[in-house]
């Protein structure tokens, strides 16, 4: 063991030092071992365009702790990193530095474009990898995938074959949702809805036989330029005049059959309904039915086409400007009123998105998304928190085809082949050799690429070599557990489950953890465009990646919201100098010993007590690891190390530990800290591994065996005793702290005890109350009446006093705690206030509530007190 620990721990110089160490010597390295039981995490692939971020934190260190745990257990633990070539963001990256360079894809061409895109990929696409490795990420690089790698594009293309081939690939005009800013289509799940203010327009639109008008409603009057129809129910009284007739469109005289369908809401305005087929999903509906025309009036940037009256060339927004005055002029505008109504914006860039009628490509889910519901309903696959199970059956039972063509240049070109002679579609991953229509031998493949998440959702089994059947599909397929945002439950949860069990056979992992999201204090997720983002390369570089990661787990609890604040990392960085510094102290009284050469048993209270608590958090951290419950598992590591070794345990051996001839004590202090070390490596590695140098660990603590507590010393009579000390000696110190008595003033205490049993372990440690507490005498033999100008505590077990007399000045004492009780009263009554506000409890944020709630039980709690120490000096 070496005794030199340097004054202060230096994360900036430990941890990249031990990440150097863990690639270079190929730590992490997986193989097919058939040894060894597989232990497999998929990491969730980040865009190539990404950096990290405080939610990658999150997300990160679940997994890297639970990989390590179980590296440590003795399984082949492989966490398999790999990037996703994020069709939409990174088309969108290098046309906007081309567009600084005075240059657009389309004067490149797409095979110029697609070079240019694969060199900013290599140039820049391992970034957020590299940043990853400064949080200790454990993942095996050599397996590292991308979603465009040969291989992997070779399986996405297979399954876009085999699925057409069972009729669950077509292709067909729908309406979509378009984003004219992203240029491409959207699938459902692309697309977020977000609450806005608004109008609702009533239009009058005359009937063509001259006998009145009908009126319609609508939030989007420029839409009316492509109406084709009015549709009524066939069953609303409101409307029976109207049936058989038909209306003129206002401002293009277009003659609009009005149609009965019962599909029409008849409460929504007149109960007459607008119909635009080429851009409503509902009116695209109903118009094929009734024969209907779809016109679409807008161009790919959403401006109006030419042609369509005076509004050619406008955008969404000027139109309906000139639309509602052209209306007003011409006395068609009947009223508007205020209205709020859900807006879908694209997922990327937030553009509001247009219903847009094109021909795609979709991929038919009710077959495959039956067995995978199946799956979870069975057990198969478990989702926590269970909360989001009837998020998941919900989306699964009202599935839609997914449209899965995009518009876009960087992806997976969809493999279909168009005849050049008679157009006919053929679907191959290769060209066939010639139409099977007209014999003709040319062709061109379809321009559009596939959505990025029909590439990802092959990830468990197409990153391990799929559609072959390879040593390391077979090994480490399926995975153990999904770790993953809630948000993405649908984009890729949901679709590898469908996925696997259709070209595996299986499920594609046991257990799916859903973390919640990082937010701010406020309740705000963490974004850049709300200004409440850290930067995460300057957090880590601040704290140390340990700490960050540390306090990150510790302070969310599995599967709720985390809320960022500086003021919890600090948390952990205080941590890592605490276990540093008790390491640094203890060092030079545990060189010439090595592990326990007593029986536990034999050992005196405190060495007992330790050794038993080690035992205990052993088998409470493997059990709060074995059930994913991460906070859980990082607060008994930090209780034990933090408060039993260092605040009680290395305090009580302070008198003894330089004793040479004190070897349980010096056996006791290294043999805990090197366990100690090992509970904390799966969270805290770069500390762990540091540490492991100094104790004399043969090797890295990070492939050190797992200790779980099974089989080792317990001794519930020695914790119950510590107890009893810690009890009096806490309520010492506590009656010190709160009546100012000095740091060096000793204190003389009476004790009256509540629990007969609790004298004999007071007594018997007496020297270690009176070193803790700073007392001079100890008096154990009870009181029938408190001494004067004393404070007293009533415990559990015991009634603890202090003489106040000749420490503190009793009348500045009195007069100080007189002003304590009207400041807290002051305080509790204005938190009660705001929590006697329903207004506030239902709008606030959740987590500020708690915190509210928490501060009025813990004032009044102080109040009690205080209002006590009062009354014991009156």
């Amino acid at each position: 063991m070496s005794p030199e620990l340097s004054k202060t721990y230096e994360a900036a110089s430990v941890e990249p030092k031990w990440q150097e160490h863990w690639y270079r010597e190929g730590v992490y390295r997986t193989r097919v071992n058939p040894d060894k039981k597989p232990y497999v995490i998929y990491i969730p692939p980040p865009n190539v365009t990404g950096v990290l971020h405080m939610g990658h934190v999150l997300n990160y260190t679940i997994q890297d702790v639970l990989t390590r745990w179980k590296r440590m257990q003795g399984f082949e633990a492989l966490w398999l990193p790999g990037l996703d070539h994020a069709g939409i963001a990174t088309q969108n990256v290098v046309e906007k530095a081309l567009r600084k360079e005075g240059v657009s894809r389309h004067d490149l061409g797409r095979e110029k474009f697609v070079e240019r895109v694969w060199e900013w990929k290599e140039e820049h696409g391992g970034t957020i990898l590299e940043q990853f490795r400064k949080l200790g990420s454990s993942f095996d690089l050599d397996r590292l995938r991308f979603t465009l790698d040969d291989g992997y594009s070779r399986a996405v293309l297979e399954v876009f074959v085999r699925l057409h081939k069972k009729g669950l690939v077509y292709r067909g005009n729908y309406i979509a949702s378009w984003c004219p800013r992203c240029h491409t289509v959207l699938s459902d799940e692309e697309v977020d809805h977000v609450e806005r203010n608004g109008k609702l327009w009533h239009v009058r639109y005359p009937l063509a036989d001259g006998s009145g008008h009908l009126e319609v409603a609508t939030t989007r009057p420029e839409t009316m330029l492509g109406d084709t129809g009015v549709a009524i129910h066939p069953d609303n009284p409101k409307t029976n005049h109207l049936k058989g007739k038909k209306a003129l469109l206002p401002l293009l005289d277009r003659e609009l059959p009005i149609v009965e369908d019962e599909r029409v809401d008849p409460e929504f305005g007149t109960g007459a309904v607008k119909m635009t087929p080429a851009h409503d999903p509902l009116d695209f509906e109903i118009g094929k039915d009734h024969g209907l025309e779809p016109i679409k009036i807008f161009e790919p940037d959403a401006t109006v086409k030419e042609g369509i009256g005076r509004f050619g060339g406008l955008s969404r927004e000027e139109a309906r400007k000139e639309v509602l005055k052209d209306l007003e002029a011409g006395g068609f505008l009947v009223k508007d009123e205020k209205h709020r109504n859900s807006v879908g914006i694209c997922y990327r860039c937030e553009t509001v998105v247009e219903p847009w009628l094109s021909e795609q490509w979709f991929i038919a889910m009710k077959q495959l998304a039956e067995p995978a519901a199946k799956a979870v309903r069975d057990g198969e696959v478990t989702i926590f928190p269970e909360r989001w199970e009837k998020v998941y059956f919900h989306w699964m039972d009202n599935i839609r085809d997914w449209c899965v063509s995009r518009q876009l240049w960087w992806g997976h070109r969809i493999p279909a082949w168009y005849c050049t002679a008679c157009d006919t579609v053929h679907v191959s991953i290769e060209p066939p050799a010639a139409c099977t229509n007209c014999a003709k031998t040319a062709f061109r493949q379809d321009e559009d690429v596939l959505d990025t998440w029909a590439s990802s959702w092959l990830w468990p089994f197409a990153t391990l070599g799929w559609p072959e059947k390879t040593p390391e599909l077979k090994y480490f397929f399926p995975s153990d557990i999904l770790v993953t945002g809630s948000e993405i439950i649908f984009f890729w949860v949901a679709r590898m489950i469908m996925a696997s069990i259709e070209f595996m056979g299986e499920v594609p992992f046991k257990e799916v953890f859903l973390h919640g999201i990082v937010r701010d204090q406020k309740g705000r997720k963490l974004s850049k465009s709300l200004g409440n983002s850290p930067d995460t390369l300057e957090i880590l570089k601040k704290y140390g990646a340990d700490a960050v990661r540390f306090s990150t787990i510790l302070t969310t609890p599995s599967g709720q919201d985390a809320i960022f604040s500086e003021e919890k990392l600090d948390t952990g960085r205080r941590f890592a100098n605490k276990i540093w510094n008790a390491t640094r102290f203890v060092m030079p009284h545990i060189q010439n010993v090595d592990g326990l050469s007593s029986a536990p048993a034999s050992l005196p209270l405190p060495e007992r007590w330790l050794l038993s608590r080690l035992t205990e958090v052993q088998g409470t951290v493997t059990a709060h690891l074995e059930k994913s419950s991460l906070n859980e598992a990082a607060y008994a590591v930090y209780d034990f190390l933090w408060h039993d070794y260092c605040d009680w345990f290395v305090e009580m051996s302070k008198g003894s530990m330089a004793d040479e001839k004190n070897v349980a004590t010096r056996e006791t202090l290294l043999h805990t800290l090197r366990e100690g070390v090992r509970l904390l490596a799966p969270f805290m590695p770069h500390l762990s591994e540091e540490l492991g140098t100094h104790l004399g660990f043969d090797g890295l603590v990070s492939l050190s065996a797992w200790r779980d507590g099974a089989g080792g010393f317990r001794d519930a009579e020695a914790e119950n005793e510590m107890e009893i000390v810690q009890e009096l000696v806490t309520a010492i110190r506590t009656i010190r702290s709160e009546s100012n008595v000095p740091p060096n003033e000793r204190v003389n205490v009476y004790v009256r005890f509540l629990d007969d049993t609790a004298r004999g372990p007071a007594d018997r440690e007496r020297e270690h109350v009176l070193a803790l507490a700073k007392a001079d005498h100890l008096h154990l033999d009870g009181f029938d009446e408190k001494p004067a100008g004393c404070i007293a505590m009533v415990t559990r077990r015991m009634e603890v006093a202090v003489p106040l007399e000749g420490l503190v000045d009793l009348d500045k004492e009195r007069e100080r705690l007189q002003k304590e009780v009207e400041r807290l009263t002051g305080l509790l009554a204005s938190v009660e206030k705001k929590l006697g506000n329903e207004n506030y409890v239902k709008r606030a944020p959740e987590e500020v509530v708690a915190k509210d709630r928490e501060r009025a039980t813990r004032t009044a709690e102080m109040l009690g007190r205080v209002e006590q120490n009062l009354a014991s000096l009156s």
